[in-house]
């Protein structure tokens, strides 16, 4: 369980610990320029970040969630931001989200420090409310790639059958 009021420090420790255990790699290095998110890159399926550009830790994970629900065979590829240079990828923004929500509720981290006001262009707020409700927007692609079942099954969303898209 992740304190509410958890610096910078452990929920990078908390995050980069919970991706090894899952198989994604993360690595801290110097990150020059600018990013997509600050102080955030992919390089070749692992996932760095620059402890002194990173603003908000929770986007470490979901930066994760767009290697982990993206094809077995594709991790090694991915760079950068995803969604650029992958058009076809950003239908599965819905399904990152949802990945990163299953995380907080494994890891027992509040949702907020993930879904921060000033990400998800201003509309953390009422993904957090419709998260909160039930409404798992985009849930059939979790389902899809067989990776939870319905919020409805037992041990369904937002329990997840694995945490690594296999196909």
């Amino acid at each position: 369980m992740v304190h509410p009021t958890a610096g910078k420090d452990e929920l990078i420790a908390t995050f980069s610990n919970f991706l090894a255990g899952i198989g994604i790699e993360v690595l801290e290095d110097a990150i020059p320029g600018n990013t997509f998110l600050p102080g955030l890159e992919i390089r070749q399926g692992k996932l760095v970040y620059d402890r002194e550009k990173l603003l908000y830790p929770g986007d470490l994970l979901h930066e994760a969630g767009h290697i982990a629900v993206s094809n077995k065979n594709e991790r090694d590829g991915l760079n950068e931001n995803i969604t650029d240079n992958h058009p076809e990828k950003s239908g599965e923004e819905l399904a990152v989200m949802l990945w990163t929500y299953a995380v907080c509720q494994e890891i027992g981290l509040p949702p907020e420090i993930i879904f921060h006001p000033q990400g998800y262009k201003g509309n953390s707020a009422w993904i957090l409310e419709n998260y909160a409700g039930g409404n798992y927007i985009g849930l059939p692609l979790l389902v899809w790639m067989q990776m939870a079942k319905d919020a409805g099954e037992p041990d369904g969303y937002p329990k997840m059958l694995k945490w690594l898209r296999d196909v």
